[in-house]
C-alpha cells in the first residue's frame, strides 16, 4: 500500500446507462471505415498559462540540462484548440485568447471551409462543454450562415466523465509533452511553436490506431451496464 500516491482518472458512477449510451455511440463512430468525403474529426481544447522568465536561464552544457530560475512572470492565459482526423493523420491546432462560444464558432467555420471544404459531411466528436453547441454558431453568424455550417456537421458527444474517449485529448497530451513542457511567455511565441509542431505532425501523417471497441467495453466496463432481470 502506498497511501501517499494517487492517480487522476475520470470515474463514472456504477450502472450508468447515460454514460454507456454516449460511449457506445462514440465507439461506433471510431469503427467506421475511412471515408474522405465524411471524415471523422475529434476536437478538444485546453487552457494554458503563459509564463515568462524573471532571470535569463543558464545555457545547457554537455551532459547537463539548462538551469532556470524558480521565479517566473505570469503573462495571462490562453486557450488551445486541437482538431485531429485519426484515420488520415491530419492535425490542426490554434491559439485563442479566450474560449468563448464565438471562439468555438470561428474554429468550426475554419474546420468546415478551410480544412474540409470538399467534404459532404464532417463527423465531429467532442466533449459536451457549454460552448460546444450548435447554438454558438448563431451567436457569431447570421442565421443562414450558422445553418449552413450546422448542416455540414454530424456531432457526437463523449459522455460526462468520459473525456478519455476523445482522441483529440490524446493529441493534446502528446502536444503537451513534446512542445509545452517549458515556459512560454507570449501568445505569438506559442503560435510559432505550435505551428512548427503541427507541420511536423502533418508531415509524418501521425495517425491514431484506436483499439477500444464496443465489444471490449461490454467486457471491461461491465460494471457500468445496468443489470437486467
Amino acid at each position: 500500500m502506498q497511501p501517499h500516491r494517487n492517480r487522476y482518472w475520470c470515474i463514472p458512477k456504477k450502472e450508468d446507462p447515460e454514460f454507456i449510451a454516449c460511449m457506445e455511440d462514440v465507439l461506433d463512430v471510431y469503427e467506421r471505415p475511412y471515408n474522405p468525403k465524411e471524415p471523422v474529426v475529434c476536437m478538444d481544447e485546453k487552457p494554458l498559462q503563459l509564463l515568462g522568465e524573471v532571470r535569463e536561464p543558464l545555457p545547457m552544457k554537455p551532459g547537463e540540462a539548462a538551469i532556470i530560475d524558480s521565479e517566473y512572470i505570469r503573462n495571462g492565459t490562453c486557450s488551445i484548440f486541437a482538431f485531429i482526423e485519426p484515420l488520415a493523420g491530419k492535425h490542426h491546432v490554434s491559439v485563442r485568447e479566450h474560449r468563448t462560444a464565438t471562439d468555438w464558432a470561428e474554429e468550426i467555420k475554419y474546420l468546415c471551409d478551410v480544412m474540409y471544404p470538399a467534404a459532404d459531411k464532417i463527423i465531429l466528436v467532442m466533449d459536451n462543454l457549454n460552448t460546444h453547441k450548435v447554438a454558438s454558431l448563431y451567436k457569431k453568424y447570421r442565421p443562414e450562415e450558422a445553418f449552413r455550417l450546422k448542416k455540414r456537421l454530424e456531432i457526437h458527444y463523449t459522455p460526462k466523465h468520459g473525456s478519455w474517449l476523445d482522441i483529440a485529448e490524446i493529441e493534446l497530451n502528446v502536444m503537451t509533452k513534446q512542445c509545452l513542457s517549458r515556459r512560454i511567455e507570449s501568445i505569438d511565441k506559442l503560435k510559432s511553436e505550435l505551428s512548427a509542431w503541427e507541420s511536423e505532425r502533418n508531415a509524418k501523417q501521425a495517425k491514431v490506431n484506436w483499439q477500444f471497441t464496443n465489444d471490449k467495453a461490454r467486457i471491461k466496463l461491465i460494471s457500468l451496464y445496468p443489470k437486467l432481470e
